[in-house]
């Protein structure tokens, strides 16, 4: 064999291990991919989902990674960004599969997930959303869908007996976005109000993404509202806070978790002020997650978002399904998930035959400007 046809056989050689070494690496990780907003108008929300799976990821790892039937896996995460829009979410359900990713965590606004979640059951996908509280979602019989959150008909329940028992205002008007998630909750919260004998005066949808809310405003003021629940998100509500100030509607304001981030404090100003809102749990304050939070610190990061914490724990039942399964076939995760128990960093969580939680209970909390926000929830 001459020089050349020796040279020519090290590097054919190192081609092919480097081939092996690239295979063996792509076997030894499973792929879990997070999808959510990294862009449009609620990446606040995002980036808790993003942050709290990836931490429980690099957490895991940091442990040796997955244990399957005797073999240690690492955790490899895949970011998709479907900015809360639907029809972004369908598209980047279709690259989740032909990327051969077989567990999501994700999505995160309802009207998004709930398109995403028909593709990912159909391609044998693992969606665990830590977000989405739309009770339409895991209602359609679905094996594959799961949430490490509670429901809208549970979320707005407790909002609407909390007004009613605890606020007893005169005259209430509920507002929402027209959208899945708001109007489904605005919806839930108007149903109990009436049933607990608390009229509402004005039910009413406004436009996503307008800015000027002065003729809603006007009217609240001529029907004499003194307490307004909006079903939607943040962007809408701020504006809406700061400018019923402005125009001296004295009026109380309460909505749900997707209006529950600083940037609300950061539209409204002190408008935000004794605003109430139902989120999770805050987990963070757990003395049980000290060293979670201890991480989070470390770089930097927030972890009192309402959706840190279920992400965290979404990827951690996504790891136990597969530990108990012995397997990553999704059919027998998902049969594993739903037989299952799981000790997790938002308590232990356990799953019914749709893939909802058995047992979630929403908190009622009243927000701050420039300070903490604090639990009024009955005790």
């Amino acid at each position: 064999m001459n020089k050349a046809t020796k040279q020519i056989s090290k590097l054919f050689a190192a081609m092919v291990l480097a081939g092996v070494a690239g295979h063996s690496f792509a076997a030894d990780t499973i792929k879990i991919g997070i999808a959510g907003p990294k862009t449009g108008p609620v990446t606040q929300y995002g980036d808790m989902q993003f942050m709290g799976a990836k931490q429980a990821i690099a957490d895991i790892n940091a442990k040796g990674g997955v244990d399957v039937d005797g073999k240690k896996l690492l955790l490899e995460a895949k970011e998709y960004d479907d900015a809360c829009d639907p029809k972004q979410a369908v598209a980047v359900a279709n690259k989740v599969v032909n990327d051969g990713v077989k567990f999501v965590v994700g999505h995160l606004c309802s009207s998004s997930t709930q398109p995403a979640s028909d593709i990912y059951e159909d391609e044998g996908v693992i969606m665990i959303t830590p977000a989405a509280t739309s009770p339409e979602i895991t209602a359609r019989g679905y094996k594959l869908i799961f949430r490490t959150i509670g429901l809208d008909s549970a979320q707005g329940p407790a909002a609407g007996n909390y007004i009613a028992d605890h606020v007893k205002p005169k005259i209430v008007a509920v507002l929402h976005d027209k959208q899945q998630y708001g109007e489904g909750i605005a919806t839930a919260v108007k149903q109990t109000l009436e049933k607990k004998g608390t009229k509402v005066a004005v039910f009413e949808g406004l436009n996503a993404g307008d800015k000027d809310f002065s003729s809603i405003i006007q009217k609240l003021k001529q029907a004499n509202v003194d307490f307004v629940y909006y079903g939607g998100y943040h962007p809408e509500l701020g504006l809406i806070l700061r400018q019923a100030k402005e125009k001296g509607l004295n009026a109380k304001f309460m909505g749900p978790e997707g209006v529950g981030n600083d940037s609300i404090s950061q539209i409204a100003q002190g408008a935000s002020e004794g605003l109430l809102v139902t989120l999770p749990k805050s987990f963070d304050t757990d003395p049980a997650n000290k060293a979670i939070v201890e991480e989070f610190a470390k770089n930097k990061q927030d972890p009192t978002g309402p959706f840190v914490f279920p992400a965290y724990s979404a990827i951690e039942v996504i790891a136990g399904g597969i530990i108990a399964a012995k397997t990553e076939d999704t059919a027998k995760v998902a049969a594993a998930i739903h037989a299952g128990t799981f000790k997790t960093p938002t308590g232990e969580l356990s799953f019914d035959a749709k893939g909802d939680l058995k047992d979630f209970k929403f908190v009622v909390y009243e927000w701050h400007f420039g300070k903490p926000k604090t639990e009024v929830s009955p005790q």
